[in-house]
């Protein structure tokens, strides 16, 4: 697959998990420096790994979230768990990856995790309303 196959492959994935509104407004704020960086983690990231057929994407947003805790990456901890909502992981799975991560992670990382999901879950709420 070229560069070209796995951008279109990787944009494609990357929508499907996070959404239009997220990956349009991330285009759109790049600029021809950024654009490098987009172009690697699309191709990279959402192109090879994401599109692979090994796993599921419902399982790779459970890994990622678990990941991003253990990384201590809270704005993408925030990113993912939308992505995870909308590829059918539930609010129950996401409080149990963080339990998981708070006792193999320390609990530090477990309160700011589960305050960053929080947060997203209570937007969602209220858009819903």
């Amino acid at each position: 697959m070229d560069t070209g196959e796995l951008f279109n492959s990787g944009i494609r994935t990357r929508r499907e998990v996070l959404g239009d509104e997220y990956v349009d407004s991330s285009l759109d704020a790049t600029d021809d420096f950024f654009l490098t960086y987009q172009r690697l983690v699309t191709e990279l990231a959402w192109g090879y790994s994401w599109s692979r057929p090994g796993l599921d994407p419902r399982t790779r947003c459970m890994l990622s979230i678990a990941m991003l805790t253990a990384l201590g990456r809270y704005e993408e901890l925030a990113i993912y768990t939308k992505g995870a909502l909308d590829n059918g992981v539930t609010v129950d799975e996401i409080r149990e990856i963080l339990i998981q991560a708070a006792i193999y992670c320390g609990t530090p990382v477990g309160r700011q995790a589960f305050l960053t999901v929080d947060k997203v879950l209570q937007e969602e709420k209220k858009k819903k309303k």
